[in-house]
């Protein structure tokens, strides 16, 4: 296996994203299509929506300073709920620098709302921070890097039974 030099050396990975027609203008789905991701707009998937068809999850964008301070966090909740349903492999993007007591009870909110649920929460701080996010989870439920990552990850457990001291006691006493 060659040394990793920092660089990436594979062409870069490029993909269809279907994208609510009300981040249009949102830095975040520029960045997408500098990097010559084929963003399709939709305005019959959710307000805050991006979805990768191929990888089969969706990402729910929610700024709450959208939402006022006197609002309770239930409409918020009700859109995520309706979102969750819809998607089964969902992710809520908590768009906010996180140094706000506002930010953080939106967030505890969320987290109780939706504990146990399929969806993921991931705090983010800015648009590079979402499209990082929403690509390296797009990418790595993406077939083929998919089967890539779980053939990895069973060559990892291999070796670690392998070398494992309990292993060697056990095949020692048997």
């Amino acid at each position: 296996m060659a040394a990793h030099s920092g660089e990436e050396t594979s062409p870069q990975w490029k993909t269809t994203i279907i994208v609510s027609s009300s981040l249009r203008h949102h830095d975040t789905t520029r960045t997408l299509q500098a990097q010559q991701h084929r963003v399709r707009w939709s305005d019959s998937v959710d307000p805050g929506a991006v979805i990768f068809p191929r990888s089969g999850v969706a990402f729910l964008l929610v700024d709450p300073q959208d939402h006022p301070e006197h609002l309770d966090v239930s409409g918020l909740i009700d859109r995520t709920q309706r979102f969750v349903q819809v998607h089964r492999n969902s992710f809520l993007l908590l768009y906010a620098p996180f140094n706000g007591k506002r930010q953080m009870e939106v967030l505890s909110e969320i987290q109780r709302s939706f504990f146990g649920s399929n969806l993921r929460i991931l705090p983010v701080r800015n648009s590079a921070e979402i499209v990082k996010g929403m690509l390296t989870v797009a990418k790595a439920t993406c077939k083929p890097h998919v089967d890539s990552i779980r053939d990895r990850m069973s060559l990892a457990r291999a070796h670690i039974i392998e070398s494992s001291p309990v292993w060697e006691m056990l095949r020692d006493i048997l």
